[in-house]
């Protein structure tokens, strides 16, 4: 821009004196000079930034990935749902994780306070595809949940089915943002994007992550197409057999009165779990 002007302003000056074309040619090739020296120097400084920028990246999606990839665990709890008026409703749940050499399995089954009950096999690869099955109340086998169905809600809480795995490390773009604090933690800044053929009903995640730790302490993913932003925070952060977790998750759409609370009252890190341990029902024939 700068050049440019420089230019302009030389084409529009008469008083060259003699051989004006001799100075013109001298000034905006000085010009250039200049230019290419700052281009130079500018070459010279902003790559150290742009490694360490990559390198921060590299180390927040390695730690959140690998996080995911050493999961194997058998966990229990409850799910609260709490209106604006302040009713609770909860439902009971039971899930096991592990990671396997085709991606991750997640299967969970969550009963309400009447005999309904929902089972979910979650299944997702290491480039972030996911295929759900599920049992829904007053079906008898397993069916694969059709895509415009993975933003219903769970069980009438603020989580939807594809709330229950975290995708969004595994999507193909990722931005790092500059750093900021979440309360008292110091935090990267992680936005992915799923992008137009993305499987999500999310465009974006932006996910805090604790420096020391490498674990998300708040995420607001946005909802693609309508700009709705769903706010998750997790609570009681603590380690258990070199893994770190959350005691409980609290998820709410932002502007919409009440939230949702997951809560794990028990379970083990180390589960030893195999396929066996995931047999839920026929294969699913989703994405085909």
């Amino acid at each position: 821009m700068t050049f440019l002007r420089s230019v302009a302003m030389l084409s529009r000056n008469r008083k060259f004196g003699r051989y004006p074309e001799t100075r013109w040619a001298n000034r905006a090739f000085r010009t250039i000079q200049a230019s290419a020296a700052l281009l130079a120097l500018m070459l010279l400084v902003h790559p150290s930034r742009a490694l360490a920028a990559n390198s921060d990246l590299e180390t927040v999606l390695a730690g959140s990935r690998q996080r995911i990839q050493q999961l194997d665990y058998r966990a229990t709890g409850r799910l609260t749902r709490v209106d604006g008026n302040g009713t609770r409703t909860s439902y009971k749940f039971v899930a096991k994780a592990h990671w396997f050499p085709d991606g991750l399995r997640l299967l969970c089954e969550i009963s309400g306070p009447g005999s309904a009950k929902t089972s979910l096999l979650l299944h997702m690869t290491a480039n972030g595809r996911v295929t759900i099955d599920a049992i829904l109340p007053g079906e008898k086998a397993a069916s694969a949940l059709p895509f415009e169905h993975w933003n219903d809600p769970v069980a009438g809480t603020d989580f939807s089915y594809e709330d229950m795995i975290e995708s969004q490390f595994f999507w193909k773009t990722q931005q790092l943002l500059p750093p900021a604090k979440y309360g008292a933690r110091d935090c990267f800044v992680l936005k992915s994007t799923s992008g137009p053929q993305g499987q999500s009903h999310y465009d974006s995640a932006t996910s805090w992550i604790d420096r020391s730790i490498l674990f998300p302490v708040h995420v607001v993913k946005t909802l693609r197409g309508t700009g709705l932003q769903k706010d998750f925070v997790y609570y009681g952060l603590r380690q258990v057999g070199g893994a770190w977790s959350a005691t409980q998750v609290e998820a709410k759409l932002q502007g919409q009165p009440g939230s949702s609370m997951m809560v794990i009252e028990g379970g083990s890190p180390k589960a030893n779990l195999g396929l066996k341990d995931f047999n839920l029902g026929p294969p699913s024939t989703q994405g085909k």
